[in-house]
């Protein structure tokens, strides 16, 4: 099977734009930080247990997302795998669970792009591996998911 992550398809990306009151290199090293990325990522409501955090080209960041749903804790295991990392510029990473040949993981390609003005519009491209999948992922919220862990990001950099 051909790898679904070595072509690029509009109908199996979803596209996340943030403009941010900082500096690039302000917003770039809250990516780099382990203990920053815990406060800041992910959708509101859910905190971050890190587990492994070995944030460089070919490290990884294993985490928990937390939450209380109805009344119990649950868990949702994540896993992030860092392809390329340019400092300032860009990061690459495969996303998805712990589980070796996770078959929903998706590509993820941030890019830190400062203005004039000193601003920096933060791009997130999801690449996931099918257009159905996409589809589920977009059904479930990921779009105001990723939105909401922008916002955080904002309000963690203005803090």
């Amino acid at each position: 099977m051909a790898n679904p992550f070595e072509t690029w398809s509009p109908d199996r990306e979803i596209v996340l734009v943030k403009l941010l009151n900082h500096p690039r290199e302000k917003v770039f090293a809250a990516w780099m930080d382990p203990k920053a990325l815990a406060q800041w990522y992910g959708p509101a409501g859910l905190s971050i247990e890190t587990h492994e955090a070995d944030i460089r080209e070919g490290g990884v960041w294993r985490f928990d997302m937390v939450g209380v749903f109805e009344g119990q804790e649950r868990r949702f295991p994540n896993l992030m795998h860092f392809l390329e990392i340019v400092p300032n510029e860009r990061i690459v990473m495969d996303y998805g669970t712990p589980e070796p040949d996770d078959p929903d993981r998706f590509r993820v390609t941030v890019t830190f792009d400062e203005q004039t003005d000193g601003k920096t519009v933060l791009t997130m491209r999801q690449l996931h591996p099918s257009r159905e999948r996409r589809q589920v992922v977009i059904g479930f919220g990921a779009v105001e998911y990723g939105l909401q862990t922008m916002d955080s990001l904002a309000a963690w950099l203005d803090g």
